[in-house]
C-alpha cells in the first residue's frame, strides 16, 4: 500500500492538474493574439494527436453505430465551437476572468441534464444554481463596466463545454476513456480545419514552440485528472479546483500586468461553492440509492 493516502494522493494530483491548466493558459496568453484563435487551436490540437499513438490500434479496430457516430459527431463540433470560443477569450480578457467564468461549465451540465437525462432538481440545487449565476453576474457586472466581446464567448465557451461533457457521459459506458478522448481529439481536430484555414498566418517557430507546450501541459492536465479521480471521490478533489482561480489570479498579476479584481475573485468563490453544493447532493444521492436502488430527488 502506497505511504501516501489515496485522497491526499487525489488532492495531490488534481494541484498538479490546475497548475497544468494555468500554464496552459498563460501559454496562450503569450501569444498575445499574434496567431489567430481558431488556427491557434487547430495547430494545439495537431500537437495533441502526438499523445493518441498508443490508442492507434483501439481505434482502428473501433465499430461505431449511427447513434454513436451521431453522439462523437455532435460532441466534436460543440467542442470545437467552445474551443474557438476559449482561445478567443484569453485574447481579449484576463486569466482570472477567464478561469472564473468556466467554473460555470458544472452549472450549466447540472441544467442541461433535467432536459437530456431526465434528471430532476430539487429545491436546493435550483437554489445552488442562482446563487451561481449570481457569481457570473458579479464578475461581469453588466451596466456598471462595458463588457468586452471575450466575455460573451466564455459564457458561449462555458455552454458549448457543458454540452461536450453531458455527451460524454453519455457515451463513456459504451467505450473506454482512451477511446473518448481519442475520438474527440479528431473531431475537434478535423471541424477545427476549415477554420483555422480561412484565418491561416504563418506562425513563428517561437509560437509553434509555445502551441506545442499547451498541447504538452492540456494533456499532462487531462491526465493528472484522471488520476486524481481515480485516486479519490470527486467531493474531495473538486475543492481543490478553486487554487486554478487563485494561480490565475497571481500569474496575471505577476507577469501580464493585469491587475486584481477582487470582484472577480469574488464571484469566482461563489460560483464554485455553488459547484461544490451541487457535487456534494450528487454524491450524498448516490449514496442513498445505492442499496436500494430506488430513484431519488437531491
Amino acid at each position: 500500500m502506497s505511504a501516501v493516502s489515496a485522497p491526499v494522493r487525489g488532492i495531490l494530483w488534481m494541484v498538479v492538474t490546475g497548475l497544468c491548466f494555468v500554464g496552459v493558459t498563460a501559454l496562450v496568453k503569450l501569444l498575445a493574439g499574434r496567431v489567430p484563435a481558431a488556427e491557434s487551436a487547430f495547430l494545439r490540437y495537431v500537437f495533441g494527436l502526438v499523445f493518441l499513438l498508443p490508442a492507434w490500434r483501439s481505434l482502428a479496430a473501433l465499430r461505431l453505430s449511427k447513434r454513436q457516430l451521431g453522439l462523437v459527431t455532435l460532441r466534436g463540433a460543440a467542442q470545437t465551437a467552445g474551443v474557438i470560443c476559449w482561445f478567443f477569450a484569453m485574447t481579449r480578457i484576463p486569466i482570472a476572468e477567464v478561469t472564473a467564468m468556466n467554473y460555470l461549465t458544472p452549472v450549466y451540465v447540472t441544467i442541461l441534464a433535467v432536459f437530456v437525462l431526465g434528471e430532476r432538481l430539487a429545491m436546493r440545487r435550483i437554489m445552488a444554481i442562482v446563487v451561481a449565476l449570481g457569481g457570473a453576474l458579479l464578475i461581469l457586472r453588466p451596466g456598471f463596466r462595458e463588457l468586452d466581446p471575450g466575455h460573451f464567448a466564455m459564457l458561449g465557451t462555458a455552454l458549448l463545454f457543458s454540452v461536450s461533457y453531458l455527451i460524454a457521459k453519455i457515451i463513456s459506458g459504451e467505450m473506454s476513456a482512451a477511446v473518448v478522448v481519442a475520438l474527440l481529439s479528431i473531431t475537434v481536430t478535423i471541424g477545427l480545419f476549415p477554420f483555422a484555414l480561412n484565418v491561416w498566418v504563418t506562425p513563428s517557430w517561437g509560437d509553434l514552440g509555445i502551441l506545442f507546450l499547451v498541447a504538452c501541459f492540456a494533456t499532462g492536465g487531462h491526465y493528472a485528472m484522471t488520476l486524481a479521480f481515480a485516486a479519490a471521490p470527486v467531493t474531495v478533489t473538486q475543492p481543490v479546483t478553486f487554487l486554478q482561480l487563485v494561480w490565475s489570479v497571481l500569474v496575471g498579476a505577476l507577469f501580464f500586468a493585469e491587475p486584481v479584481d477582487p470582484w472577480v475573485v469574488m464571484g469566482g468563490a461563489i460560483i464554485m461553492g455553488a459547484v461544490l453544493f451541487i457535487t456534494w447532493r450528487e454524491a450524498v444521492l448516490k449514496r442513498r440509492v445505492a442499496p436500494a436502488g430506488p430513484e431519488a430527488q437531491s
